[in-house]
C-alpha cells in the first residue's frame, strides 16, 4: 500500500506540457522565449510530438490557433540537423498570408539564421528568380507563381525538398488551385514529409490528402465552428438607410481602439475608408484591387498603429495574424457562417479579450439568427445614443457625397489603366489575390486568353 505522500503525488494532475517537454532543441527554445511564446497551444501540443517523429500530419484547427508554429518548428528542428538550401516549401492561398508565414518562420528560426523567400504574384519575377538562386532554406509561395518559376526559371527546381506544407488547404482548393497543386506534386520528391493544415475538412481536402500524404496522423482541435470564449459578440439594429451613420457613431465611441471593419465589396471598403478619413478617423482600405505594395503598405500602417482603422474585404479575414485588434465590426453580414467566424477571429487572439459588433438591418435578421445557431451563442445588443446618432447622420451623409465624388474621379482615372491591364491579362498569377468578387456574390468573368488558366 502506498504511503500517504506517494498516494498524493500519484493523484496530482500531470504538469502542462512546455515547448521543452515536447522535445524542441535549444536554439528554437531561445527564439520562442524572445517571441514571448510561453505555453504551447492545443494544436502545437497535439501535432509537435508526431511531427518531430517524422510523421505526415493532417491538422484541422481554427484560425488563430498557432498552426504556423505547429508546422514551422519541426521543419526548423530538422533543418538544424541537416542544414541545406531549398529544404522546405510552404503553399498558401493568398499573398498576405505567404508574407506573414515567412515573417513568423524567420522569427522562429532567428537563432539558427533561417532564410525564407516569398514567391507570390504581383511582384517582379526576375527579382524572385535571384532570391531563389540564393537557395533560401524555405520557399513560401502561392501556387500560381511557384508554378511559373518551376516552368520558366532556369536552374530552379524542388527535386530535393524534404518538407511540403499545404496551409489553409480548404482555401487553396476554393480558389481553384487544385490543378496547379497536382502539377507541383509531380515535380517534387515522393520521399518527403507533408503537413496539410485546414480550418475545415471538405471532400476536396480529403481527396488532396489522399494524393499528397503518406500514412498521416490526424490532429483535430476544433471539430465544429466556434468562437473563442474571450470574444464578446454584439449586434446593432438599424434601418438600412442609416447604416453609414451608425458606423460613424461606432468609430467615434471606439476611437481609442484598433478596429477592423469588414465589408462584402471592394466598393464599400473604398467608400467607407474615404468617409471615415473625411470625418477625421485614421482609416486605410485593404482589398483585392489594390496593388501588392499598396496592400502590404496598408497592413504595415495598421500593424504599426499608424492607422487605427482598417476597412477590409474578406482578404484579411483568414490567416492574417494582426496583433492587438480590439474590435471587429461587420458592416455587412457574411452569407456563410464560417466566414463570420474567420472575421471575428481577427480579435481575441491567443487568449486576449476582444469585441465584435455586427450591423444588422431589417434585411439581415435571418442571417444573424443562422450565425447564432452555428456558434451556439446569442449576440448581445450594443447600447447606442439615439440623439448622438441623429446629430452624426448629416455629417455622415455629407462625407458619403464626398466619397462618391472621389470614387467617380478614381474610376475615370483608372479606366485607361484597366484597359491596359485587360490587354496584358492577369494570368493564373492573379489567383492569389483575395476572393472579393466571390464574396460579393458576383459572377466571375471568364477570360478568353489561353494563357490565363
Amino acid at each position: 500500500m502506498p504511503l500517504p505522500d506517494e498516494a498524493s503525488t500519484s493523484l496530482s494532475p500531470a504538469p502542462p506540457p512546455t515547448f521543452e517537454s515536447l522535445g524542441l532543441i535549444k536554439p528554437l527554445l531561445e527564439s520562442l522565449e524572445q517571441l514571448n511564446f510561453k505555453i504551447p497551444t492545443e494544436i502545437q501540443v497535439e501535432a509537435l510530438p508526431h511531427a518531430l517523429e517524422g510523421r505526415d500530419i493532417i491538422g484541422v484547427a481554427a484560425t488563430g490557433s498557432g498552426k504556423t508554429a505547429a508546422f514551422g518548428l519541426p521543419i526548423l528542428q530538422k533543418l538544424w540537423e541537416e542544414p541545406k538550401g531549398l529544404f522546405a516549401c510552404v503553399l498558401a492561398p493568398t499573398r498576405e498570408l505567404a508574407y506573414q508565414i515567412s515573417q513568423q518562420l524567420e522569427s522562429l528560426g532567428s537563432a539558427m539564421g533561417a532564410r525564407c523567400a516569398v514567391i507570390v504574384g504581383g511582384m517582379d519575377m526576375p527579382a524572385q528568380a535571384i532570391a531563389l538562386a540564393k537557395r533560401p532554406h524555405i520557399v513560401v509561395a502561392t501556387p500560381g507563381r511557384l508554378m511559373d518559376h518551376l516552368e520558366k526559371t532556369k536552374g530552379f527546381n524542388l527535386r530535393n525538398i524534404k518538407f511540403l506544407v499545404l496551409d489553409e488547404a480548404d482555401r487553396l482548393l476554393d480558389l481553384d488551385f487544385g490543378t496547379i497543386i497536382d502539377k507541383i506534386l509531380k515535380l517534387i520528391p515522393k520521399e518527403r514529409t507533408t503537413y496539410l493544415f485546414s480550418a475545415t475538412m471538405t471532400t476536396k481536402v480529403a481527396k488532396l490528402q489522399r494524393a499528397s500524404l503518406s500514412n498521416p496522423v490526424r490532429v483535430e482541435v476544433s471539430t465544429k465552428y466556434q468562437t473563442v470564449s474571450t470574444l464578446l459578440q454584439y449586434y446593432l439594429l438599424m434601418p438600412l438607410k442609416d447604416k453609414d451613420a451608425y458606423l460613424v457613431y461606432l468609430a467615434n465611441t471606439l476611437a481609442q481602439n484598433s478596429i477592423i471593419i469588414f465589408t462584402r465589396t471592394v466598393h464599400d471598403a473604398s467608400r467607407l475608408s474615404i468617409i471615415l478619413r473625411t470625418l477625421g478617423f485614421p482609416a486605410v482600405p485593404l482589398h483585392g484591387q489594390l496593388s501588392q505594395s499598396q496592400r502590404l503598405g496598408a497592413l504595415g500602417q495598421f500593424k504599426s498603429g499608424g492607422r487605427r482603422v482598417l476597412v477590409a474585404t474578406d482578404v484579411a479575414s483568414r490567416g492574417l495574424d494582426i496583433p492587438s485588434v480590439d474590435v471587429v465590426i461587420n458592416f455587412d453580414i457574411p452569407t456563410h457562417s464560417k466566414d463570420y467566424i474567420h472575421r471575428v477571429g481577427r480579435t481575441a487572439r491567443a487568449g486576449r479579450a476582444g469585441k465584435s459588433i455586427t450591423l444588422v438591418t431589417q434585411y439581415d435578421v435571418e442571417l444573424v439568427q443562422r450565425i447564432e445557431q452555428v456558434i451556439g451563442k446569442k449576440m448581445e445588443l450594443w447600447p447606442t445614443d439615439d440623439q448622438e446618432i441623429a446629430l452624426l447622420r448629416e455629417r455622415a451623409d455629407e462625407a458619403g457625397r464626398v466619397a462618391a465624388a472621389e470614387l467617380r474621379d478614381q474610376a475615370m482615372n483608372g479606366k485607361d489603366k484597366g484597359r491596359k491591364r485587360r490587354r496584358e491579362g492577369g494570368g493564373r498569377d492573379d489567383q492569389d489575390r483575395d476572393d472579393d468578387v466571390v464574396e460579393a456574390g458576383m459572377p466571375m468573368k471568364k477570360k478568353k486568353s489561353k494563357g490565363n488558366r
